[in-house]
């Protein structure tokens, strides 16, 4: 029988045994700090009846969630192998709800494709839906945003001062406060050219453009010494 050693990533080879899964489990309450979890609960209604934002939910919230009817379930961690992501694909399998990895930062300006694809998924998942990352704070809060923002028809700054908020553990004084800057480069730039900041169309021509410029965003953006130690040392944001 083959050993699991604790140092190394978890594999779906080592998932499909006992070993493994208990592994999983143990780095979903204690790694990825689950255990937490259980007490304080990050999980919030987006659009009534049809999107909700959530932290890493367990096998027994994805039930829970597909009991109440959600049929799409957007993980913001992306794919990387983690005994967390095995679980709750294994859940979505069970419990007949689509699961949709999809990498999403936290510290750096959204990327064009991130954008582009967020912007196609909204519009061909089934819902109603859920959306998550590790906390609940940051890549959901862009996401959160952005689904505003592309469907309901939310102006940018009010769809950012909704969803990018300290209420969710979003800390824009820290190096996740990147995603707010980026964004209000091109509030920046609407308002210049009068252009409404409900406009969708206008936002993506300008993401996609060379004037929006992710990397150098990131390089730009300077968040404040407290902020940077709440979201590196203290809240330890992914």
């Amino acid at each position: 029988m083959a050993t699991i050693t604790e140092g190394k990533p978890l594999t779906r080879e080592d998932f499909a045994t006992e070993a493994g899964r208990r592994r999983a489990v143990r780095e979903l309450m204690f790694a990825d700090h689950g255990l937490i979890r259980l007490f304080h609960r990050n999980v919030h209604e987006v659009a009534p009846g049809k999107l909700w934002r959530s932290h890493q939910p367990s096998p027994a919230e994805i039930a829970r969630w597909a009991a109440r009817g959600v049929r799409t379930i957007v993980n913001l961690r992306g794919d990387k192998p983690s005994g967390f992501l095995f679980l709750e694909e294994e859940a979505c399998a069970k419990a007949r709800v689509r699961h949709i990895p999809l990498r999403a930062f936290s510290r750096e300006a959204p990327p064009k494709e991130f954008l582009k694809r967020l912007r196609a998924l909204f519009g061909e998942i089934e819902y109603p839906a859920l959306m998550h990352c590790k906390s609940g704070a940051d890549r959901v809060g862009i996401a959160a945003t952005l689904y505003l923002f592309f469907e309901e028809g939310v102006a940018l700054d009010e769809a950012m001062r909704q969803q990018l908020s300290f209420r969710y553990g979003h800390v824009r004084q820290g190096k996740t406060g990147v995603i707010d800057y980026a964004l209000e480069r091109y509030l920046e730039h609407a308002r210049t050219a009068g252009v409404s900041l409900a406009d969708v169309d206008a936002f993506m021509a300008w993401a996609e453009s060379p004037a929006y410029d992710p990397v150098a965003l990131k390089r730009e953006f300077m968040g404040s010494w407290w902020g940077n130690l709440l979201t590196e040392r203290i809240l330890r944001r992914e």
